[in-house]
């Protein structure tokens, strides 16, 4: 069932949309760093919905991403599986290269490397504040080989049929038989099942790909 009654959806706001989190590229879309509290909850078989956010005016309030989660492994698995080696970052490399998004795995005595990324620093040492928050709270990867990727020409979805309107963090919405946010999702799939595992469009920041970020400060490096 591609729409299961007891799973959720989960939808938020995309601040920054590099092509980094959520990474579309090698055919899977990945959650592997930030929006700890969707990554610790969000369970396979849920769906998340990633809305562009206010510092994305020209898609603010317009769906970016719709992903089902098909898998869900810890930092350590997603490095050393050889499935996701394309997803390890490559700051000298092409654009998708230096978004990579398999950043983080632990050292002999167990402490957290995070490799040079778009959340180090811009020598390419290790930015702790952004170490701790994608670490922090979960270490866990959302996986999806089911997903809708529209970047800069992110659609126009109905919202306030779920009830988005400005919330902190994200919103969790049941996905029962006669729910709303079912029938969104269902609304979305049949006007794009052309576009399934597709990236429609670039993502919005994707020329800045060569610039860090700072999530406590939200400056862009």
């Amino acid at each position: 069932m591609l729409i299961e009654p007891s799973s959720h959806l989960y939808t938020y706001a995309i601040t920054r949309d590099f092509g980094f989190a959520p990474n579309p590229f090698h055919g899977l879309c990945t959650l592997a760093t930030c929006k700890p509290g969707i990554r610790k909850g969000a369970k396979i078989g849920d769906w998340v919905m990633g809305i562009g956010g206010s510092n994305l005016r020209i898609v603010k309030r317009k769906c970016i991403l719709l992903m089902k989660i098909s898998e869900k492994i810890n930092f350590q698995n997603y490095w050393d599986d050889d499935r996701f080696s394309l997803k390890k970052p490559l700051r000298n490399g092409s654009r998708v290269q230096m978004l990579g998004d398999n950043i983080y795995h632990k050292d002999i005595n167990g402490d957290w490397i995070q490799e040079d990324s778009h959340h180090s620093n811009p020598d390419g040492t290790p930015n702790v504040v952004n170490l701790n928050r994608d670490t922090g709270d979960s270490d866990q990867v959302l996986i999806s080989s089911y997903f809708l990727y529209f970047g800069n020409q992110a659609q126009t979805v109905d919202l306030d049929s779920i009830g988005y309107r400005r919330i902190r963090n994200y919103k969790k919405s049941s996905l029962s038989a006669s729910g709303e946010a079912r029938n969104l999702i269902t609304s979305i799939l049949r006007e794009n099942r052309s576009n399934i595992n597709l990236i429609v469009s670039d993502p919005c920041q994707f020329m800045d790909s060569h610039q860090r970020v700072d999530q406590g400060t939200g400056k862009i490096l």
